[in-house]
């Protein structure tokens, strides 16, 4: 995997083939964060990476300014492997090993954007606890977004607070909101 932009723009990041991740695409990856940054400026938002798997996505934000970084995965290897790379990179990235789901039944932090790749294997009953928790605990700012990457197998448009999808390959994001009254 490599990182698309920023101070690390270029950099490559070699994650062992021993851990149980599918690292997102670097097409998927920076039609992604082309979005996001219509959005945002990197340097004043706070993010949280669950499944975060290999730390791509946040090596990405950390790289374009993020300061406010948290990766979560139940993987010890994973875990070790983001705080390694992190530290390598001097990168803002905290790292948390813990099951995703009870780790959103637990916390009260609000996060800018909040970014959940988890397994593709997932049925709609897992995929859809996601947006449940981060909505009912109120996770997320007032212009806070939710993106899901999932494959193009998995339709979560009828979930809590979706708004659109974009398609990449077989992968796609999905991105959820809060609502407005």
């Amino acid at each position: 995997m490599r990182i698309i932009s920023g101070q690390y723009k270029s950099r490559k990041i070699k994650a062992p083939k021993t851990l149980p991740v599918r690292p997102t695409t670097d097409m998927a990856k920076e039609s992604l964060f082309n979005i996001i940054n219509n959005y945002y400026y990197f340097d004043d938002i706070s993010v949280l990476d669950l499944f975060a798997g290999t730390g791509n996505i946040s090596y990405e934000f950390a790289s374009r300014g993020t300061q406010a970084i948290t990766c979560v995965d139940q993987d010890f290897g994973c875990i070790k492997f983001i705080t390694q790379t992190a530290k390598e990179f001097d990168m803002p990235i905290e790292t948390i090993k813990s099951d995703v789901f009870k780790f959103l039944e637990t916390i009260s932090i609000q996060y800018d954007i909040i970014f959940s790749d988890p397994p593709y294997g997932f049925d709609e009953q897992q995929f859809n606890k996601i947006p449940q928790l981060v909505f009912h605990n109120n996770l997320l700012t007032n212009h806070g977004l939710l993106v899901i990457e999932h494959s193009k197998h998995t339709d979560l448009s009828k979930a809590l607070n979706f708004k659109y999808s974009k398609s990449y390959g077989g992968s796609v994001f999905s991105f959820f909101t809060k609502t407005t009254d």
